[in-house]
């Protein structure tokens, strides 16, 4: 009898030693390593904070998205003063020159800038130590990253509105969002250099896909009108284009012109739409003196609520339902004597 109770208590020893073998195992894995926005959302809560602090938006590693952006500025730019805006008329050439050249000028340097600060909170960037790795966020000591003004993982004490983000392991002065075009976060001290990239991006946009919508259409109405720089005029037929005028004129045929045309508006729609929208969302944000983090955390609270509201009608809808059955039931069931025609006793 008390070897059994001695084999018992061995192997709920040793079931309790593996249990807790297994539990440190898992909080170096990822629990004690999460380190996102607190009550943002939980899918945050599963991603792994890198060793270092990513200092801005040129921190290794870039994003994909960062290359699509600067790629697609560099083609826009390019086909857009290289081969459509020298086809337009003489006066509203220089026009556009001017107008779509400050404003894709104004974007380019706008958006570095937001890619090149540091959005870091004061007292982060205070320290300056971003050679040093971070510490790993001990859920046992708090519950969340940022807790009274005081981030666990910075070790120091943050604005009300600062936030630590987990792709850029710091936290961010009155954070906004992660924004992977920019690979940088944006806060209080790059946002307005990310709102006035956004804004000259979209007003840079729609002015070229005016002038490529006008040079296409010119085309099959009237090409002469696209051909009045004295260029042309060396030019032995019709069916030879010249683009990069005026500087370094270089043939080629219609055919490039208008497929160059009709690939650039579609790349230019399909850019202008979200950006637009973008736009108009940051608009409404301003009116509404709200960030981007507190519209979702609301926006998140609002859906949850209604969620919950429409369960309890379901609920309720549901029980009500189920009540005059169940009355309908009692009331419909046979007494034992109008069944046998008999006593109770006789059944």
């Amino acid at each position: 009898m008390g070897q059994d109770v001695e084999g018992q208590a061995g192997q709920q020893s040793s079931a309790t030693s593996l249990q807790d073998l297994c539990e440190w195992m898992s909080c170096y894995d990822k629990k004690l390593r999460r380190t996102g926005p607190e009550q943002l959302n939980r899918h945050a809560d599963l991603i792994l904070a890198p060793l270092h602090s990513r200092v801005n938006g040129w921190s290794l590693p870039l994003h994909s998205f960062q290359l699509v952006t600067l790629g697609l500025y560099a083609y826009l730019a390019i086909v857009g003063f290289g081969i459509y805006v020298p086809l337009l008329p003489y006066g509203w050439k220089h026009v556009a020159y001017t107008v779509i050249g400050l404003l894709f000028t104004h974007h380019l340097i706008t958006h570095l800038v937001a890619v090149t600060i540091d959005p870091a909170d004061q007292n982060v960037l205070a320290r300056k130590n971003y050679d040093k790795p971070m510490p790993i966020f001990d859920r046992s000591k708090c519950k969340h990253v940022i807790e009274n003004q005081r981030c666990y993982l910075c070790e120091v004490d943050v604005g009300p509105k600062a936030k630590h983000c987990s792709i850029c392991n710091k936290c961010i002065a009155d954070f906004d969002h992660h924004c992977n075009w920019l690979n940088n976060c944006v806060g209080s001290k790059n946002y307005w250099f990310f709102f006035n990239a956004v804004a000259s991006a979209v007003l840079g946009l729609f002015l070229l896909i005016l002038v490529i919508l006008y040079v296409f259409i010119q085309y099959f109405v009237n090409p002469a009108e696209l051909r009045t720089s004295p260029q042309f005029e060396s030019l032995s037929g019709n069916g030879t284009w010249l683009v990069f005028l005026p500087v370094a004129p270089a043939e080629t045929t219609a055919v490039v012109v208008i497929s160059l045309a009709a690939l650039t508006l579609l790349l230019g729609f399909a850019s202008f739409i979200p950006l637009g929208h973008l736009l108009l969302f940051h608009l409404y944000l301003l009116v509404k003196k709200l960030s981007t983090y507190e519209y979702m955390t609301r926006h998140r609270h609002h859906n949850n609520t209604v969620a919950q509201e429409i369960n309890v009608e379901a609920t309720l809808d549901g029980s009500s339902r189920m009540e005059p059955l169940q009355d309908l039931t009692e009331v419909r069931q046979p007494k034992p004597l109008e069944i046998a025609g008999l006593p109770a006793s006789g059944l």
